[in-house]
């Protein structure tokens, strides 16, 4: 999908310099450790890359190069290096989360007096961020790193492309123009879908989406059963719920999950991995004769370009700024790139 980078977020949340001209994460004060000083009023905990690195303790790397070439998305950088450094201690913190929950979830069924027999509840791991920004990939690496741990093989990927209104409504409601903002999603059923699996069914099923005919295909569905994990990956499902039309505060998204990411850079390199991304997609995806976006490989390369320039400050770099940056602040865990998208510092949230 070809839709949309931050601004700095509210309150608590972590900061990136973003629009600011500051260097991400700099300017912080911090002690001898390269922490905040516990003098900040944060609930965070800022890492270096090498800080963090260090935090995989004696984790072994599961995956080849040729893994992480094929779960690498278009226009990504990353290599072994990156996820021995980023990915390793996040799949061991990931793995100490999802024990920790599993014993507070057996305590209360103890209190509860349910049976200690009963199939865990699946934990859920929401991953926010940009268009263009790797999230994407970075699902796709945790999916595979944490399905190696052996107390949960069973790791699912879902993203929210699937639950986008079909184009036909889109159009019908006036918000082609709007795809990927908060109300081109299907937000009651994408919450039903994620509430189903945390409660356990069987079987769980969600729309299929296709980038390349740009909406979803007929017919299909992705079936979920009993995943140990579930990761939600898309723009917006860090957002809380909207009230209701009686103005009462329903469940949202993110109150399912039990840990979530967000992937953050700066707006203007954003920008120009999206560039870079739509320039290798017309010379690829796009010349399929199938493919929604077909018509900018038969027009001149200015031409081509000056459409995606407009897409990114008109629709993308808008709903960043208004919808997903807003969010940044409610992760776990936010993951800071470097303008050549490799790994540069880490916000953690404290317990």
């Amino acid at each position: 999908m070809i839709t949309s980078p931050p601004r700095s977020s509210d309150g608590d949340g972590p900061r990136n310099g973003a629009g600011t001209g500051e260097g991400t994460g700099q300017g912080s004060p911090r002690n001898g450790t390269g922490h905040r000083r516990p003098s900040e009023a944060t609930p965070y905990v800022d890492l270096t890359r090498a800080e963090w690195s260090a935090l995989r303790d004696k984790t072994p790397l599961p995956l080849t190069a040729d893994e992480v070439e094929r779960l690498r998305g278009l226009g990504d950088v990353i290599d072994l290096d990156e996820v021995r450094d980023i990915y390793l201690p996040l799949s061991r913190l990931l793995n100490l989360y999802v024990q920790a929950t599993s014993g507070l979830r057996g305590a209360l069924n103890t209190f509860l007096g349910e049976s200690a027999e009963q199939r865990g509840t699946p934990f859920v791991i929401g991953v926010a961020g940009s268009v263009a920004v790797g999230k994407s990939t970075v699902s796709r690496l945790l999916q595979a790193l944490l399905a190696r741990w052996p107390e949960h093989p069973r790791v699912e990927l879902v993203t929210t492309d699937a639950f986008l209104y079909p184009m036909e409504e889109l159009k019908a409601r006036g918000l082609m123009s709007r795809k990927g903002f908060p109300e081109s999603y299907d937000r009651r059923a994408l919450t039903r879908f994620v509430a189903d699996v945390k409660a356990g069914k069987d079987e769980v099923s969600a729309p299929v989406y296709s980038h390349l005919i740009y909406d979803r295909v007929p017919g299909e569905r992705l079936v979920v059963r009993r995943p140990d994990i579930l990761i939600v990956e898309g723009l917006n499902v860090l957002q809380p719920a909207l009230p209701g039309k009686d103005g009462r505060t329903r469940v949202g998204l993110a109150d399912y999950f039990d840990f979530s990411v967000y992937v953050d850079a700066r707006p203007e390199d954003i920008e120009r991995w999206y560039l870079n991304r739509f320039r290798k997609l017309r010379d690829t995806a796009f010349q399929d004769p199938s493919s929604y976006f077909r018509r900018w490989t038969q027009v001149s390369e200015d031409e081509a370009f000056d459409y995606a320039r407009t897409m990114w400050r008109t629709i993308n770099k808008v709903n960043l700024l208004e919808n997903v940056a807003p969010t940044r602040g409610r992760a776990t865990l936010v993951v800071r790139k470097g303008s050549d998208h490799k790994v540069q510092r880490l916000s953690l949230r404290k317990l």
